[in-house]
């Protein structure tokens, strides 16, 4: 159940792009809050240590049972690493940032994770040999890293006008 988010990973249809949801939700919902920069930060890491806990503790079992390298139903790892993606956020500590602009840093947040996270370029897909669950971990942190760069300059162009 914890591999995955629920029974999230257990969807039909994208079951890592149902994983990657949580955050995103949380994300928004905290910046809505009014939540300080801090918190969310805070949130976000928690999210990040929850998800490679669970992943790499137990993805182990879901690759045996499954017989897969990597079995789409374990989603924590897309939980950790779309939550990469929303670490420091420095437009909300400014403490300027609209609905909005929180809205759309969400959803274009979410895009570029799943982007960099299914097409995985180079050196992402190389992280995937780790063994167990940290293969299946590693490719998804650095695509976070990925997207959390992106959305860094989209932030800075795009969205804070």
């Amino acid at each position: 159940m914890l591999t995955s988010c629920f029974g999230l990973g257990r969807l039909p249809i994208a079951p890592g792009t149902w994983g990657s949801l949580p955050p995103v939700i949380i994300f928004y919902l905290l910046g809505n809050s009014g939540a300080s920069p801090a918190l969310i930060t805070n949130v976000m890491a928690a999210l990040v240590l929850a998800g490679g806990f669970v992943c790499v503790q137990f993805a182990p079992a879901a690759i045996a049972a499954t017989r897969k390298k990597d079995p789409g139903e374990v989603v924590a790892d897309e939980f950790a690493g779309q939550a990469v993606t929303f670490l420091f956020s420095p437009f909300l500590a400014m403490g300027t940032a609209t609905s909005r602009q929180i809205l759309i840093t969400a959803f274009v947040g979410f895009v570029l994770f799943r982007l960099f996270d299914i097409k995985k370029p180079w050196p992402i897909r190389k992280l995937e040999k780790y063994p167990a669950g940290w293969g299946i971990l590693a490719d998804d942190l650095l695509a976070g890293v990925f997207a959390w760069v992106v959305l860094q300059i989209c932030i800075r162009i795009f969205i804070v006008v």
